[in-house]
C-alpha cells in the first residue's frame, strides 16, 4: 500500500495509476482523514438531491395528470381469471357482475380474445402489401419482371412478380376475414371494465373483488397503444410458473456470463494470458500489441457481450405476464441493473483479484477487506470501459446508428428485389432497458471510485456532458416514445443510487482497516445504516404517488369533468377503445373494401 511518493510531474505518462488513488497513501496517515470527511460529505450531498429529485418529480406527476387530457388508462381496470357460471358467457358474467357492484359508475367492457394466430396472418400481410407498394412504386424492368416462386428465386416456376404478389395478398386477405370470424368464439377469461370515473376505477383495481384471491384479479389497465396482447390468456398458475422459470433464466445467464469476464480479466493480467498462451509471448511483448490486448480490447469484449443481454431481458420480462410494454420494458430495464452490476462489477472486481483465494468468499465478514483490496486495482479497466462503452458507443449508436446503417447496406447490396424493411419506416423509440443501467452503472463506477481513485471522475463526467447533448437531441428529435412513462423510471434510479452509496461504505469501511485507522473505519459503519433509514423515509414519503395517484387528485380531476361537454364523446370513444386491433377490418386494397365491416361493435 503506496508510500505518498513526491509527484514528479514531468514522468506522470509513465506514472501507475496507483500514483493517483488512495493505495499511495501510508497506513495510518493523517491524510486518511481528508478521504473519511468527504465521504461524509459526499453522502450528505447525494442524500440532498435525490430527497430534493423524488419530490421534484413527484410533483410533476400531480402537475402531469392536473393538465392531461381524459385518458382511457385512467378509467379502465383489467380483470383476468374471471369465473364463468354454467349457461352464461364470459361477457354475461363480466356485465352481471359490475352491474351488480358498480351500479352508478359501470360504463362498459371487452372482452380479450385469442388472436395470435390471426396475428400471425396479419403481419404476412403487412410484408406482402409493403412488398407489392415497394415494387410498384418503382420501374422494373423485363429481366426483373419475372421470378422463380421457389427458394431464394432460384427454384420453382417462373410467374409475373406483380400478379404474384397480388394473388398472394388476395389470399392472405380471405384468410384473415376467415380467421377473423373465428376468433369471435375465443374468448379469454380477461376483460377490459370501463368507469365513469377514474376513483371507481382506481377502487375497484385495489380492492379484492371476489371472495376467492384467485379469481376476478384486478388491475389498472395501460394505454391502449401500451398493452401487449399476447399472454392475456396465461392464467394465474401459470404466471406464477413463468416467474420461476425466469428466475431461473436469469440465473444461468448470470453463470453462463462469467466465460466472456474470465476472458476479460486474462486479457488484463499479461502475466496470466501468457501462461495460458504461451506461443504467443512474442507478439504480446511488443508495446503498441500490449497496450491494446492489455487495455482496450478487454472492455471492447465485454461491451459486445453484454449488447446480447437487453433483448434476453426483454424476452425474459414478457413471459412474467405483463401486460404492457412499459411494464416489460421497466421489469427488463431492472434486471439490466442488477445483471450490470453483478456481472460487469463484482465479477469483474472479484475475478480479477481473488480468483484462486474463494475461501475468502466463505467469510462474509471480511467482504469489506475483499472489496477494499479488489476494487482500486480495477481502475483502469473501469476507464477504458468508460471509454468504450460510454464515449464510443454512444457516440457511435445514438448519433452515427452505425448498426442501421451497416445492416440496411448489407440488404440493399445482396438482395437485389428486396422490399423495404418494416423497420425502416417505423420511426424509433428509446430503448429504456439498454440506456438506463449503462447510464446507472457508471453513477456506480463514479461513486464508488471518488475516494478510491478520483481520477476516473474526469472521464465520466466527460461521459454525463456528451450525454446529456446527445441524448436531448435524440429524445426531441429522433425518438417518438412508444409509452408514457409519467416518471416511473425513477425509483429505479433512486434504488440504484442507494445501493451504489452503501456499497461505497462498505469498501470504505475496508480500507479504512487496511489502512490502519480503525477508528475512521468504526465512524464509517452508520453511514450505510443512516442511508439505509433514509431510503425507507423516501419509499414511504413519495413511492406511494408513484405506484398511483391520491384519491384527492383523482376525485378532483373527475369532478372537472363534469363541466367539460367533450366527456360524452370521450365516453363513446372509450367503449371500444380496448377491442383487439386485429379484430379490426383489412384494407389492403380496393378488393378488400366490400367486405371490410368491422366484426365486433
Amino acid at each position: 500500500m503506496g508510500n505518498q511518493l513526491n509527484m514528479d510531474f514531468t514522468d506522470l505518462p509513465n506514472k501507475s495509476l496507483e500514483s493517483f488513488s488512495i493505495s499511495n497513501v501510508d497506513d495510518g496517515s493523517n491524510r486518511l482523514w481528508i478521504h473519511f470527511s468527504a465521504i461524509y460529505v459526499f453522502t450528505a450531498v447525494v442524500c440532498y438531491l435525490l430527497y430534493f429529485e423524488y419530490d421534484y418529480i413527484a410533483a410533476r406527476r400531480v402537475s402531469y395528470f392536473y393538465s392531461s387530457k381524459p385518458r382511457p388508462s385512467q378509467f379502465t381496470v383489467l380483470v383476468r381469471s374471471i369465473p364463468v357460471t354454467s349457461g352464461s358467457t364470459l361477457s354475461d358474467s363480466v356485465e352481471s357482475f359490475f352491474s351488480e357492484f358498480y351500479p352508478s359508475t359501470y360504463l362498459s367492457h371487452s372482452i380479450v380474445r385469442r388472436t395470435s394466430k390471426l396475428k400471425g396472418l396479419i403481419n404476412e400481410g403487412d410484408k406482402v402489401y409493403k412488398k407489392l407498394v415497394h415494387m410498384k412504386s418503382k420501374e422494373i424492368d423485363s429481366q426483373q419482371r419475372y421470378k422463380r416462386t421457389g427458394c431464394l428465386g432460384l427454384f420453382g416456376p417462373k410467374v409475373e412478380i406483380l400478379d404474384h404478389y397480388e394473388k398472394k395478398l388476395e389470399d392472405v386477405e380471405g384468410d384473415v376475414r376467415r380467421e377473423q370470424s373465428y376468433v369471435t368464439g375465443k374468448e379469454v377469461p380477461a376483460a377490459f371494465v370501463s368507469f365513469k370515473s377514474r376513483f371507481s376505477a382506481a377502487i375497484a383495481s385495489n380492492l379484492q373483488q371476489g371472495v376467492k384471491p384467485t379469481e376476478w384479479l384486478t388491475e389498472l389497465a395501460p394505454d391502449p397503444q401500451d398493452i401487449y396482447w399476447p399472454f392475456f390468456s396465461a392464467s394465474f398458475l401459470k404466471r406464477w410458473m413463468c416467474n420461476i422459470v425466469v428466475i431461473f433464466a436469469c440465473i444461468i445467464i448470470t453463470i453462463l456470463f462469467l466465460v466472456p469476464v474470465l476472458l476479460v480479466q486474462g486479457l488484463t493480467h499479461m502475466d496470466q494470458l501468457e501462461k495460458w498462451l504461451p506461443f504467443l509471448s512474442g507478439i504480446l511483448k511488443l508495446k503498441i500489441v500490449s497496450q491494446v490486448v492489455t487495455g482496450y480490447l478487454p472492455s471492447l469484449i465485454l461491451e459486445t457481450f453484454l449488447s446480447l443481454v437487453p433483448p434476453v431481458m426483454i424476452v425474459l420480462s414478457s413471459i412474467q405476464g405483463f401486460i404492457a410494454i412499459s411494464q416489460i420494458e421497466k421489469s427488463a430495464c431492472i434486471k439490466m441493473v442488477w445483471f450490470t452490476v453483478w456481472n460487469v462489477f463484482f465479477t469483474n472486481v472479484l475475478s480479477g483479484t481473488a480468483l484462486y483465494r474463494l475461501d475468502v468468499l466463505l467469510e462474509p465478514k471480511r467482504l469489506p477487506e475483499l472489496l477494499a483490496l479488489a476494487v482500486p486495482g480495477q481502475a483502469s479497466f473501469f476507464i477504458a470501459y468508460v471509454v468504450t462503452s460510454g464515449w464510443t458507443k454512444t457516440f457511435s449508436t445514438e448519433l452515427l446508428r452505425l448498426k442501421r446503417l451497416v445492416w440496411s447496406f448489407l440488404k440493399g447490396g445482396l438482395c437485389c428485389c428486396a422490399s423495404e424493411s418494416e423497420d425502416e419506416l417505423e420511426v424509433p423509440s428509446i430503448p429504456f432497458h439498454r440506456e438506463i443501467p449503462r447510464i446507472l452503472f457508471f453513477s456506480l463506477l463514479g461513486i464508488t471510485y471518488f475516494f478510491l481513485a478520483p481520477l476516473i471522475l474526469p472521464f465520466i463526467f466527460i461521459y454525463y456532458c456528451l450525454a446529456y447533448i446527445i441524448y436531448r437531441n435524440q429524445l426531441l428529435n429522433v425518438y417518438v416514445p412508444k409509452f408514457e412513462t409519467g416518471g416511473k423510471f425513477w425509483p429505479v434510479i433512486h434504488d440504484a443510487t442507494i445501493f451504489s452509496l452503501i456499497l461505497m461504505h462498505v469498501i470504505a469501511i475496508g480500507m479504512f482497516g487496511l489502512k490502519k485507522i480503525p477508528l475512521a473505519s468504526s465512524l464509517t459503519i452508520p453511514l450505510p445504516i443512516l442511508t439505509l433509514i433514509f431510503n425507507s423515509y423516501c419509499r414511504r414519503r413519495f413511492l406511494p404517488s408513484f405506484k398511483g395517484f391520491p384519491a384527492q387528485c383523482l376525485i378532483n380531476k373527475d369532478r372537472l369533468d363534469e363541466q367539460d361537454p367533450t366527456i360524452s364523446a370521450f365516453y363513446e370513444k372509450l367503449a371500444t377503445a380496448y377491442n383487439d386491433p386485429a379484430l379490426k377490418p383489412v384494407r389492403y386494397s380496393a378488393r378488400s373494401e366490400s367486405s371490410s365491416s368491422p366484426l365486433l361493435p
